[in-house]
């Protein structure tokens, strides 16, 4: 799975990428910056799909904001740590709450 998430996720970013920027070349350099940060966030442990997915999306949309491969990652990563925080709060909401229906019965 971890070489078809990496793929898949860039493959999906890329892909929407050239369709909001049609003069760029399928071969440009961004591709492979994203290719490399995605397989470092997988080599860090994340292998959720939908987050490389989204980490993706993001890097490359900081990539065109901020104009280096450096600063794109740490944006990216603040938005990948958002993400997984907001899915962990969600988790716990819920947790609490079936909590709550095993003791009201």
């Amino acid at each position: 799975m971890t070489s078809q998430a990496i793929e898949g996720a860039c493959a999906f970013a890329w892909r929407n990428y050239l369709l909001l920027h049609s003069g760029i070349s399928e071969n440009d350099n961004r591709r492979s910056a994203l290719h490399r940060y995605i397989t470092h966030l997988r080599g860090t442990g994340e292998d959720s799909f939908d987050l490389l997915q989204i980490a993706a999306v993001a890097y490359l949309k900081k990539l065109d904001e901020l104009h280096d491969e450096r600063c794109a990652r740490l944006a990216a990563d603040q938005v990948l740590a958002e993400c997984l925080a907001s899915r962990s709060s969600r988790q716990t909401l819920g947790h609490d709450a079936k909590s709550k229906e095993r003791t009201t019965w």
